[in-house]
């Protein structure tokens, strides 16, 4: 949509949204009609006189469901904290600081319930489905932020990360999500899953896109992503975990984007990590998440439980057994653990590893619960190692060929 003006854009994306034969109704749970076409009209106004606000002037945005808006209820995909009531007192952070960069903020976008499934499914509000195969789950927590950017309903979505919510609906909907470290974007105004894991990323179609939204709510001066030649780069190729149970579709497309690299002067080296034996014995013993997310919902179950999706309910459940001495010690390794995992990936440029170990499920296929835990443990396992560690972690999208 190079050449053409804010609003013009705009208008495209409202008619894809609209589209009663798209996924806009499921993937868009608010839209912001009015407030969308008077910022796109003072965008290009700006852009008339010659006046830039930065890189998000113009740029058409969707919200993950958790942001708050002033003035509205923050549902985070749940009939239950809708039916609460809570009115948020001010924007979001982030939103502050995408409005005063000139972002077109369009659309709230649908989630799994308090992002916390790494599948994407919502039986309060619908499924997005995905654009690959549209009987297959988006992949989550983020879903209808990564439906919403392949389905040009907007050109950049936010979402949040905290186990993978941004880079496994990034993946399987072939889009590009990053995840920066924890404490690079403000989460004051997100509603919260994991006070300790919680992070905040773009998803768009372009690593510059990403960026420069990445940028715009960090509060880091603009700057332009420009190619640069890889030869000579080192890339560890993560062994053990993260090359466990790969499907046949992931386990023979991994191999060929390594042998690309490779072939384009990239140093590959086959690393053996000890620090992931490291992380799965804390979360054998006790998951900072799952202790954070009872925290927070323990009152809510007890009262609305029956308004929340059974699967969350259960996950969520499952903290009320942890205690907190086993907390607190998990707390602590996990910070040894994140130094020695920094002090060993010091001679690399980048970790390489499939985002997600498979492909995206059908949706018919998770109605079974012991299948949706099963393939929902297999999807976040990859993922979780970026936000255990406090990794920056981007998911770039094989070439698919028309497939998944």
């Amino acid at each position: 949509m190079t050449g053409l003006s804010a609003r013009e854009r705009l208008d495209l994306a409202l008619a894809k949204i609209d589209n009663p034969d798209g996924e806009g109704a499921r993937t868009c749970l608010t839209i912001y009609r009015d407030a969308a076409m008077a910022e796109a009209q003072a965008a290009d106004a700006r852009a008339k006189a010659g006046i830039s606000l930065g890189p998000m002037d113009g740029v058409i945005v969707s919200l993950k469901d958790l942001f708050d808006i002033v003035g509205e209820v923050t549902r985070a995909g749940s009939k239950a904290l809708a039916a609460e009531g809570k009115i948020a007192a001010s924007d979001a952070a982030i939103v502050q600081r995408l409005r005063a960069g000139g972002a077109i903020i369009l659309a709230k976008t649908n989630m799994s319930e308090f992002a916390f499934t790494g599948i994407g499914i919502n039986p309060h509000y619908g499924t997005p489905a995905n654009p690959a195969d549209r009987a297959r789950a988006p992949g989550g927590s983020s879903s209808g932020a990564a439906v919403s950017v392949a389905d040009d309903f907007c050109e950049i979505a936010i979402g949040s990360d905290t186990g993978g919510s941004v880079r496994i609906p990034a993946a399987l909907c072939g889009v590009t999500g990053f995840k920066p470290s924890r404490q690079r974007v403000p989460t004051d105004g997100a509603f919260p899953l994991s006070y300790t894991l919680d992070s905040i990323g773009p998803l768009a179609k372009t690593v510059a896109d990403c960026a420069k939204a990445d940028a715009v709510m960090a509060g880091d001066a603009p700057w332009i992503v420009e190619a640069a030649p890889v030869a000579g780069l080192r890339f560890g190729v993560a062994q053990g975990l993260p090359l466990q149970n790969l499907d046949d579709t992931v386990g023979r497309r991994f191999p060929e984007a390594l042998d690309r690299l490779e072939k384009n002067g990239v140093r590959l080296s086959y690393e053996k990590l000890p620090q992931f034996d490291g992380m799965m014995q804390v979360l054998s013993r006790a998951s900072i998440l799952v202790a954070e997310v009872f925290s927070i919902h323990r009152e809510r179950l007890a009262g609305r439980g029956g308004d929340i999706d059974p699967i969350v309910v259960g996950r969520v459940s499952k903290g009320a057994d942890i205690i907190a001495a086993d907390y607190v010690i998990a707390l602590r390794e996990r910070a040894a653990l994140i130094r020695e995992m920094d002090a060993r990936l010091g001679d690399l440029d980048a970790l390489v590893m499939p985002t997600t170990p498979t492909v995206a499920p059908r949706v018919d296929e998770v109605g079974d619960p012991k299948v949706f835990m099963a393939r929902n443990a297999l999807l976040l396992r990859n993922t979780t190692i970026g936000n255990f560690f406090d990794l920056t972690a981007i998911s770039l999208p094989l070439p698919r060929d028309g497939g998944l």
